[in-house]
């Protein structure tokens, strides 16, 4: 039998604002446990909420950014259950009047090919705090820094088909709300969660299947992995002919593979109801024209016009414009270099190469965009060959320096003087006779393998200064 996987996302994002939805704490990563927690976090006796605007604001941008229906009219609600993180027994968060409606995201995959994915509706609400089980000798320690971060939670339509697609429109959120400036979206401080509801029905079958939901994926990679061996699981455990029981499930990476956390809840166990402690939140038209006013260029602008004002591919301007921060480097580096291809090739290639070797953002790469602006330079105006700017770009990455300083203390500089080469090529000639006769004897076709020969041997004598175009022009004309 054939299968057909169904996905839809949860995407949480946790708001870049300075202090909590609700709360004047601060919402700084990595303090100590329970330390950006005040009396409003901690649910104390008599305190009440006080809507953060930061939050609408960043909203309401994320909406436009997708072109998305606005909510004009918004509001809270409580989501009453028991956990120990949750110090209130209830979290604030919006159900059937979200800030964000429909919307509709278009992703493109490896192959080229583009979809549709619908999105459902993205609401606000806080965060909770988070139960720590290391170093407590078999007990759990409650650290509540997080309760009451802002999150924008995202959700999609059940229109994605393959772990490839999910993955792809995770990325698109990403990048929208990373380029709106709105998150960091650092996953791996979970600053980006994302939850996965995933079934599986016989190829054909109109009725979806019964789904389970992957709590708490924090990555790119194991996203793709939680998807694929769930859906495997699902598969083995319907043709075996067991049933696919509706649940909550948790990836672990270590062991590849998903396991039960609880019976899957539906709205009506949460006892959802408006919150009496905050009103409506009523947005203005003109609050709403102003924010579209100023939203930045985002991705899919960006790649539109690196194609057309830089000639770039769509695959080389996709990969430069995923990340703003890629995107205003390579810029830098274009404008400094003034070949858009070349600083487009680097920047995918040798650059990209070094951050992922050393795990390394863009924004703390040793090598700032205007030094290798200068280092494409030397390779456009013929100071230094192809292989001797790896060589240069090796050594300004690990010794720092600047471009024309470390060419001339290095020896880099190309020797592209046609008399100089041409003395070099006579003497290859020279001390190649029988090599020389068998090239001029040769067929065509042979004798282009037999040039690269003479080609060597010229730079071998130059130690690697020549110009190869010169070289491999005044080598045709000799031989």
């Amino acid at each position: 039998m054939e299968w057909e996987t169904v996905i839809g996302l949860e995407i949480h994002v946790q708001l870049k604002t300075q202090s909590k939805i609700f709360s004047g704490a601060a919402v700084d990563f990595g303090q100590e446990p329970n330390t950006n927690a005040c009396a409003v976090d901690l649910a104390l006796p008599g305190t009440l909420p006080v809507l953060n605007k930061a939050v609408i604001e960043m909203a309401v941008q994320f909406g436009l950014a997708l072109n998305a229906e606005i909510g004009y009219r918004s509001v809270f609600e409580r989501k009453n259950y028991f956990y120990p993180d949750l110090p209130k027994g209830y979290q604030t968060t919006q159900l059937d009047e979200p800030i964000v409606g429909q919307a509709k995201v278009k992703i493109e995959l490896e192959d080229g090919s583009e979809k549709t994915i619908r999105l459902h509706h993205a609401h606000l609400e806080e965060d909770a705090g988070k139960s720590l089980h290391e170093d407590f000798a078999g007990k759990s320690g409650i650290d509540l820094n997080r309760a009451g971060t802002a999150l924008i939670e995202i959700v999609s339509e059940p229109d994605m088909r393959s772990a490839e697609e999910a993955v792809a429109f995770l990325k698109k959120i990403h990048s929208i709300v990373t380029y709106l400036g709105i998150s960091d979206g650092e996953m791996s401080q979970g600053s980006m969660r994302c939850d996965a509801n995933v079934s599986v029905r016989p190829l054909g079958q109109e009725e979806y299947g019964t789904r389970a939901e992957i709590k708490n994926i924090n990555s790119f990679r194991f996203v793709e992995r939680a998807i694929g061996v769930e859906v495997e699981r699902q598969i083995d455990l319907i043709t075996d002919g067991g049933t696919v029981v509706q649940e909550t499930r948790l990836y672990d990476s270590d062991k590849n593979e998903t396991r039960p956390m609880r019976s899957k809840e539906v709205a009506n166990d949460y006892r959802y109801f408006p919150c009496p402690d905050l009103l409506p939140v009523e947005l203005e038209e003109s609050y709403v024209q102003s924010l579209k006013e100023s939203l930045p260029e985002l991705p899919d602008a960006k790649k539109k016009r690196f194609c057309s004002d830089y000639g770039l591919s769509s695959y080389d301007a996709g990969l430069l414009t995923q990340e703003r921060p890629v995107a205003d480097y390579f810029e830098e580096v274009a404008t400094e270099c003034k070949d858009a291809k070349l600083a487009a090739n680097w920047i995918n290639g040798e650059l990209s190469a070094q951050l992922n070797k050393e795990d390394l953002e863009i924004s703390n790469s040793p090598l700032v965009a205007k030094t290798l602006g200068q280092l494409i330079t030397r390779v456009v105006d013929g100071t230094i060959s192809g292989k001797q700017a790896k060589q240069l770009f090796e050594t300004l990455w690990t010794e720092g320096g600047e471009v024309n300083q470390t060419i001339e203390a290095e020896g880099l500089k190309q020797v592209s003087d046609s008399g100089a080469i041409e003395e070099l090529v006579n003497q290859v000639i020279a001390e190649n006779p029988q090599q020389v006769e068998n090239f001029r004897s040769a067929p065509e076709e042979k004798q282009k393998k037999m040039f690269g020969f003479f080609v060597g041997q010229v730079m071998k004598l130059s130690q690697g200064q020549a110009n190869p175009a010169e070289v491999n022009k005044i080598l045709k004309v000799k031989l």
